[in-house]
């Protein structure tokens, strides 16, 4: 393709969030713990050793076992793709300013040690920390990535 080409706007087929995230653990037990009781996000399903999911308010986060879902699916009703991934993840939560100092002493109460609390160049904070299996958890404020004008433009590529 010519990369001197004047460029032209293509039209995508829409979407409106991301409706689920997911992240690999070896330990479905510790992970259900932690995100479970120590988060207080609400399980919706738990199949055996293979996986865990949470509802955290709109969006879902799934949290699989990667020796378990790099298998071949054994429902045929529910072909989903095998897939797994190894190593240290990254999964960010939405939380407002009052909400990140709340999540912050949480966390100190539960010695769940904040690896990091920091304000990003555009003045909008985020907090670290890391579940059992070495995840990297990100609470932040929404204003990181999105102004509130932006709001009815979520989503859409720009040219």
């Amino acid at each position: 393709m010519d990369q001197s080409a004047p460029s032209t706007t293509r039209v995508f087929p829409g979407a409106s969030d991301i409706l689920e995230a997911s992240v690999y653990v070896e330990d479905l037990d510790a992970a259900e713990r932690f995100y479970g009781q120590t988060l207080g996000f609400r399980t919706i399903a738990r199949v055996g050793n293979r996986h865990v999911f949470f509802r955290f308010r709109n969006s879902v986060l799934l949290v699989f076992n990667p020796a378990e879902t790099r298998q071949p699916p054994g429902n045929p009703e529910l072909p989903v793709p095998a897939h797994g991934s190894s190593g240290e993840g990254h999964v960010c939560f939405v939380a407002s300013a009052s909400d990140l100092d709340r999540w912050r002493e949480h966390f100190e109460a539960q010695a769940i040690p904040v690896e990091a609390d920091f304000l990003w160049p555009n003045g909008c904070r985020s907090i670290y920390i890391r579940d059992p299996s070495g995840n990297s958890v990100e609470f932040s404020e929404r204003g990181l990535w999105f102004r509130e004008t932006d709001a009815n433009s979520l989503g859409e590529r720009q040219p």
